[in-house]
């Protein structure tokens, strides 16, 4: 299970919100090898005066922060497919590498309550977590 929040500026257009939506939960989905509805994708845009872009000097104003919850035990190289696979995804998008930054929460299985307030240590939940 994963969960994962895109935030950037406003003024991309309701096909290129959907896109990247779509892109980015493909991309989760593949380097977690977990089913492709498995993670949850939303993405909150903000109004200029919201949303600093940190080092504008480098950054563009495509600057994208992609944060990511998920069950905890992923090797290190599963974490570098799932962040190349974000950065790939974005890149259609007019985002370049340099403008995006992944930030990965992972809180441990029993942290989490799923079907019912089951911690999901308890469950199957039908895919490999360490990977």
């Amino acid at each position: 299970m994963a969960l994962a929040r895109i935030e950037l500026l406003a003024g991309r257009t309701a096909a290129e919100k959907r896109g990247m939506i779509e892109a980015v939960q493909a991309a989760i989905s593949g380097a977690l090898r977990a089913p492709a509805e498995d993670p949850w994708v939303r993405l909150i845009e903000y109004p200029p005066d919201h949303f600093l872009i940190p080092h504008p000097e480098r950054h563009s104003d495509r600057y994208t922060l992609v944060e990511v919850t998920m069950f905890a035990g992923r090797s290190l190289e599963t974490k570098r497919r799932l962040y190349e696979g974000i950065v790939g995804a974005l890149a259609g998008f007019d985002v370049s590498r340099g403008d995006v930054l992944i930030v990965l929460h992972e809180p441990p299985m029993e942290s989490w309550g799923i079907d019912g307030a089951t911690p999901a240590s308890e469950v199957d939940v039908g895919f490999k977590v360490d990977i």
